[in-house]
């Protein structure tokens, strides 16, 4: 397939709407990568960023494909040709209504910079997801969008718009098992959702049906249930619930 710029291919991802922001996420930080079948009038179109994939267009064979998958539910042939243990994964989509008023913080926080790169790197591996659509933790800290709450030196919680578009922005979030239940996670979440809504977009939440964790702190913040929507597994495993 040939490499295209995200801009190119953006009216197949049109209109925007909550949940995966895969395309418009390329196209705001530049990373990923956005592929077509043929140039010109392209008729499958491919967006990948950090194993987070969206799919449009004619369902075909796409080469080496793997990751989380969102796409219309015609591909789902033909994403089981390519992996024949494909996985649906169910996921619930959560808007911010503008009249929203997130609490108070219970914990300290600040805004991450390049300086706290290092720090942000020795996140628990299983955390390490939380950078990725910045391309890592150099990338993420250096972006100025993320915020952590930290014991000491060290972060142990960490927030961040996962995925950016044009009119909504997908949230992170992350804690170090040691340091949940002490609302790190709804302080940090609730300093983006500031930052998000500066940028006169709207916050939006994605998660799992069975993560009451993270359902408990969208709640907290006053999201509200827009769907329940799907991604596709594709020669990847779907991550347990902590």
């Amino acid at each position: 397939m040939l490499e295209v710029a995200a801009a190119d291919v953006a009216g197949f991802f049109a209109p925007e709407r909550p949940g995966p922001l895969v395309q418009q996420h390329i196209a705001h930080t530049g990373v990923g990568v956005c592929r077509v079948d043929r140039w010109p009038a392209p008729r499958t179109v491919v967006a990948e960023s950090a194993g987070n994939v969206a799919l449009r267009g004619v369902p075909r064979d796409i080469d080496g494909l793997a990751g989380f998958v969102e796409a219309p539910p015609e591909w789902l042939p033909t994403l089981r040709a390519i992996d024949p243990g494909t996985a649906i994964w169910p996921r619930v989509i959560a808007v911010l209504p503008p009249t929203a008023e997130t609490p108070p913080p219970v914990a300290a926080v600040r805004r991450l910079g390049a300086g706290d790169a290092p720090a942000l790197a020795v996140l628990s591996p299983s955390l390490a997801w939380i950078g990725a659509t910045w391309g890592g933790a150099a990338g993420l800290a250096a972006s100025g969008w993320a915020w952590a709450a930290f014991d000491g030196d060290r972060p142990v919680s960490v927030a961040c718009p996962f995925l950016v578009g044009r009119r909504f922005e997908d949230l992170g979030v992350v804690t170090e098992p040691g340091a949940r239940g002490r609302g790190l996670s709804t302080a940090c979440a609730a300093a983006v959702v500031a930052d998000v809504r500066s940028r006169g977009r709207t916050p939006t939440w994605t998660t799992s049906p069975d993560n009451r964790a993270s359902l408990a702190v969208a709640a907290r913040l006053g999201f509200v249930r827009e769907r329940d929507d799907v991604l596709y597994a594709v020669r990847t495993p779907i991550p347990p619930v902590d």
